[in-house]
C-alpha cells in the first residue's frame, strides 16, 4: 500500500505565462511610455544619423558585393575564354 500526498499540490498556485502576469504588463506599459519618451526627444539625433546611412552603406556594399576584391579580372568570365587571341 502506498501513501500518495496530494496537499502540497493543492494549496500550490498554477504557473501561469509570464506575459499574462501582472508584473509583465506593468514592464511591457514602462516600455512602452519609455520608447515613445526616447523617440520624442532623441528624434533629432536619430534622424540625423539616418542622414548618414546611405553614405556609410557604400563601402560595406562595395566590399561584400566584391567578396574582398578577389576577381575583378574576369567579371564573370572563364580563364579560357580570356585567353583566346
Amino acid at each position: 500500500m502506498s501513501v500518495h500526498e496530494h496537499s502540497d499540490s493543492q494549496n500550490e498556485r498554477p504557473q501561469g505565462n509570464f506575459l499574462t502576469s501582472r508584473a509583465a504588463l506593468v514592464f511591457i506599459g514602462f516600455s512602452i511610455i519609455a520608447g515613445a519618451l526616447l523617440f520624442t526627444e532623441h528624434r533629432a539625433h536619430v534622424l540625423g544619423v539616418l542622414l548618414w546611412l546611405p553614405l556609410l552603406a557604400c563601402p560595406l556594399m562595395h566590399l561584400f558585393m566584391h567578396h574582398g576584391h578577389g576577381g575583378h579580372g574576369s567579371h564573370g568570365r572563364r580563364t579560357d575564354e580570356r585567353k583566346a587571341p
